[in-house]
């Protein structure tokens, strides 16, 4: 019997053409944010040849391990057209939660696990209420962030988690290291390549970009837009949560304000990194370059003598310049799209 192979379906010309645009886009976007980094750290290094020892490089990298987690989950979220203002809150309770634990004898392991599970939970709050309650994401993670932040102040009360509170071995594996790269760099290293791989390879990963890009199309082609936006969130929120243990490794100290205010630098990272935040375009490693760069100027500064009150300037300059590359790209891939649309039906009409 002789079998006949099916010729691949290919895509519509202007999808194909989309993507491809895209993806040289984006390509270039994360380029640039890389030589931007570049050239930075080897200009501090010349004005300071101590930055970039290897204790150096060490503490660059464990400063920007927690801001990348919780980046990663942010912009699968904003990836969907949504967003979660709630993940310094989560972090903050989930790193407390996890240091009640160890301080009443438990294991480090069951303690991350338990951070990850509680963060989860809020996740699932969370995408409950945007996906089936079709409440915008802006209010629902808003109200959430307050009342998130509320239950640690009741929980916490006036204690304090110190590193005297916390195993050896714990506070051991938020600072040692391979050389120059931490434990901690390491573990975000594998969760960032899992989660862009499954982005990039597996059908419901890649229905978040869909979703993002168009939710009433995306929900004409089948795509379960409910639950792939609960995913988002759950996902958000449990890396959230695995940052608030890493976080508690990291320092050592937990009380009711940690994780406030976190949320505006995680989003800033995300959209810095390229993650367009009105959705379906980005990528995750984009967004961890974003959170390195922002880190690195936090570090920067000070060792060029610049006061750090300048950090917060600099990193809502680099947010409004990240939303104006957004919208010029926009605008120059519309105009290709709809020129290249105009060639297509001037080439059917005199065929």
């Amino acid at each position: 019997m002789t079998m006949t192979a099916k010729p691949a379906s290919a895509a519509p010309p202007d999808t194909a053409s989309t993507g491809g645009l895209l993806d040289r886009v984006l390509k270039v976007r994360e380029l640039a944010i890389l030589v931007v980094l570049v050239l930075m750290l080897l200009a501090t290094q010349l004005d300071n040849s101590a930055f970039l020892s290897q204790q150096g490089i060490k503490d660059l990298l464990l400063n920007a391990t927690i801001l990348v987690l919780v980046a990663v989950g942010q912009a699968m979220v904003v990836i969907t057209r949504n967003v979660d203002l709630s993940v310094g809150s989560t972090l903050g309770i989930t790193a407390f939660a996890a240091g009640e634990f160890l301080r009443g004898g438990g294991n480090p392991l069951v303690a991350i696990l338990i951070a990850v599970a509680l963060g989860a939970g809020f996740g699932i709050v969370n995408g409950l209420l945007v996906s089936l309650g079709q409440v915008p994401a802006l209010v629902v993670t808003l109200g959430t962030l307050y009342i998130i932040r509320g239950l640690d102040s009741i929980w916490f009360g006036s204690k304090q988690i110190t590193a005297a509170d916390l195993p050896s071995g714990f506070g051991s594996f938020g600072h040692n290291g391979l050389g120059a790269v931490p434990y901690l760099a390491l573990l975000t290293a594998v969760v960032l390549i899992i989660a862009a791989y499954y982005l990039r390879s597996y059908r419901s990963g890649r229905d978040l970009y869909a979703l993002g890009s168009s939710p009433e199309a995306a929900r004409l082609a089948g795509v379960p837009v409910r639950k792939r936006i609960l995913t988002a969130y759950i996902v958000c929120g449990a890396l959230a949560g695995l940052a608030g243990a890493l976080y508690l490794a990291r320092f050592g100290n937990v009380d009711s304000g940690t994780g406030s205010g976190y949320e505006l630098t995680v989003v800033s990272a995300v959209v810095v990194g390229g993650v367009a935040f009105t959705g379906g375009s980005g990528s995750l490693y984009g967004a961890a370059l974003g959170a390195l760069l922002l880190t690195s100027i936090n570090s920067v500064l000070p060792s060029i003598g610049v006061s750090s009150v300048w950090v917060q300037a600099i990193d809502g300059v680099l947010l409004l310049l990240a939303i104006a590359v957004d919208r010029v790209v926009a605008l120059r891939v519309a105009a290709v799209l709809r020129k290249r649309a105009a060639q297509t039906r001037s080439a059917t009409t005199h065929a």
